[in-house]
């Protein structure tokens, strides 16, 4: 069954506030993305396994731990998740990076596919799809969808926000999917937006309208 976790740690709390605010410019609002993309990282790959390996210190040999070779895959989609992928880079700097375009029909909020590019060994990863907000939970599920038909068989995915009837489509439609969000908020709007939200995270992102 789906889980959804919630990262209430305070500085990824403090810095969710000032994404929030209306009044934050384009340049403040891309790095407090970044900053709290590189914190909930931090939260999702607590669970990564670690094996033994022997190293020499400056003082004597040692028995200590790494990642035991696990294969991570990003996968955002555009185009406002692009603006969490450095964030999670600076700390799994390996992961490699697909893309999946999907654009939301005003009409029927329903998603609509125009790209999709993604790692070769897709199966062999870890993926966490990637969307700073999970409003209808349309597209995310679509994106899923799309790679698990191309074999994906381990996959969590990673929002900023998102609203209860975004988290109920994704767990209704992909039960092994668990989702790691910073706040879960009050509802969806008529027009699909998150309320309180935080506006159109792309349109913050990069500054258009």
């Amino acid at each position: 069954m789906s889980k959804l976790y919630v990262f209430d740690h305070p500085l990824i709390q403090h810095k969710l506030t000032y994404i929030r605010d209306k009044n934050t410019g384009t340049k403040e609002f891309r790095e407090l993305v970044d900053e709290v993309a590189t914190l909930m990282a931090y939260e999702i790959t607590r669970d990564l396994p670690l094996e033994e390996v022997t190293i020499e210190t400056p003082v004597r040999t040692a028995t200590t731990k790494v990642v035991s070779g696990k294969k991570i895959g990003l996968v955002p989609i555009l185009r406002a998740g692009l603006g969490m992928v450095d964030g999670i880079l600076k700390i799994i700097p390996a992961a490699k990076v697909g893309h999946v375009g999907l654009y939301r029909d005003p009409e029927s909020l329903e998603p609509v596919e125009y790209y999709l590019k993604l790692p070769t060994d897709i199966a062999e990863r870890d993926l966490i799809v990637i969307d700073p907000m999970l409003a209808t939970g349309g597209s995310a599920s679509a994106a899923i969808t799309l790679l698990k038909k191309k074999g994906a068989n381990n996959i969590k995915l990673m929002c900023l926000i998102a609203a209860p009837e975004g988290v109920q489509r994704v767990q209704s439609d992909h039960d092994d999917v668990d989702i790691f969000v910073a706040a879960v908020d009050e509802k969806l709007n008529d027009h699909g937006y998150i309320v309180p939200g935080l506006g159109d995270a792309g349109d913050r992102l990069f500054g258009t309208k």
